[in-house]
């Protein structure tokens, strides 16, 4: 069976009373299925506006579930944001980009989903809404292994929040791939500083996706760069110098077609202290 709700009320009924599958943009969706048919019961919520778009709240910038990756390009966010615009690009070619919503990136929860980086560099919680009312999970807990998240059967991933804490702290995202576009990233790396007016770290988050089941923010580096001087050698910052191989030790990189582990560890590295680089040089 087809349905096609009007309303998230009539979606988290239809979910409750019927099951199946959400349908949101479709590009994990229906690739997914291979040479297989569509079986059992599709809830196509594509069609709720409410969950769409992105809205500045005193203490948030929310961003509806349903909220594409084009659209979150071209909304005039505060610079916090320039890493989730920079993921955003990656995420497939334009055509998957205005299609494929913030929520269907989330819950498919590869290990190597751009907007997860980004977005818990970001502290970002995501909501949850079904017929037994809602919840807020942080999006660190969230997602708990490849494929999998907290979402329970019925629920709709409506909302993603993000506090206002650090949208005015410079950020970037890169990743590296076996080539430049269209590509599943060997690793990838989100970075967020603030610093003062003296020119130290004052708040600092890093976080590593494709190295890990799930992504992982660093805390022994982020703790490392907190009072660091955002110091210059001629015109390079060398921000990026207090990143060790040991503060990546945490991660479990797999081998497989893209990349040994033993690369992967030192791109991301390499990665990182980048990130850190360019966050200095932006301030």
């Amino acid at each position: 069976m087809y349905f096609r709700p009007n309303t998230l009320d009539e979606a988290v009924h239809v979910l409750a009373s019927s099951g199946g599958q959400i349908l949101a943009g479709g590009t994990d969706f229906f690739p997914s299925l291979g040479d297989r048919p569509v079986t059992g019961t599709v809830v196509d919520i594509s069609g709720l506006g409410e969950l769409k778009g992105v809205v500045k709240q005193p203490k948030h910038i929310r961003i509806g579930g349903l909220t594409t990756w084009t659209e979150v390009v071209k909304t005039p966010l505060p610079r916090g944001f320039d890493g989730l615009k920079a993921a955003a690009r990656e995420i497939g070619g334009i055509q998957i980009q205005n299609r494929a919503t913030v929520a269907g990136n989330l819950c498919n929860a590869s290990p190597a989903a751009d907007s997860v980086p980004p977005l818990l560099t970001l502290d970002a919680d995501v909501e949850l809404v079904s017929q037994a009312g809602v919840r807020r999970v942080a999006l660190a807990d969230f997602i708990v292994g490849n494929r999998k998240t907290l979402r329970r059967p019925g629920e709709i991933l409506s909302q993603i929040f993000v506090p206002r804490r650090v949208e005015n702290a410079a950020s970037t995202f890169l990743k590296l791939g076996a080539r430049r576009y269209l590509v599943i990233s060997i690793a990838m790396v989100a970075a967020v500083i603030r610093m003062d007016s003296g020119g130290r770290v004052t708040d600092a988050r890093v976080a590593i996706g494709s190295c890990s089941v799930v992504a992982r923010r660093l805390p022994d580096l982020e703790h490392a760069l907190i009072g660091a001087s955002v110091a210059s050698v001629g015109a390079s910052p060398t921000l990026g110098s207090l990143a060790t191989a040991d503060h990546l030790k945490d991660l479990s990189p797999v081998s497989d077609v893209r990349a040994t582990a033993a690369y992967r560890c030192d791109a991301a590295l390499r990665l990182v202290q980048r990130a850190l680089d360019a966050c200095a040089g932006s301030s």
